[in-house]
């Protein structure tokens, strides 16, 4: 597998991924998340594979089929009145194809963000994870990951 920084001709196959992502979190959550529907359009698709400061990578096999992707942002909070104006890796959304997870294409790709990460200076890398997917965090626990801050909620 070769990771490297998404471009245009991935879009259908990370549109494929980012609906089994919406899935799994419309099964958890329908209450919260829409089935059928798609994250981004074509457009705003196109415009982040461009951004910098919004880097996508992906993970291709020899015919440069998409295996899974990390969709990442820059976050630093400069003149902050609490926070201090570290530079921060989010990883917004990380994805391996369902047919081929458990053969470590997410810990590659995992690693590979880590690398880019302190390539560009970053203090540390994030992610958010949502409770119904024990899978995802399961993954991230053995990555190294360890939670940073805990959202509740209350259905009223």
């Amino acid at each position: 597998m070769i990771i490297r920084r998404a471009q245009e001709k991935d879009m259908p196959d990370i549109l494929r991924l980012l609906s089994q992502v919406l899935e799994v979190h419309h099964q958890g959550r329908p209450d919260l998340f829409k089935g059928g529907v798609r994250k981004y359009t074509d457009s705003e698709l196109a415009e982040l594979i461009k951004d910098d400061s919004k880097p996508i990578f992906v993970g291709v096999d020899e015919t440069e089929r998409v295996l899974g992707y990390a969709f990442c942002i820059f976050v630093q909070h400069i003149a902050n009145n609490i926070l201090t104006d570290i530079k921060t890796l989010y990883i917004d959304d990380l994805c391996v194809d369902e047919e081929i997870r458990g053969q470590h294409v997410g810990k590659q790709l995992y690693e590979y963000v880590l690398g880019f990460a302190r390539e560009q200076c970053c203090y540390n890398v994030t992610l958010n994870v949502w409770a119904l997917n024990e899978g995802a965090m399961k993954f991230y626990e053995a990555c190294g990951l360890k939670p940073q801050k805990i959202g509740m909620e209350t259905i009223l």
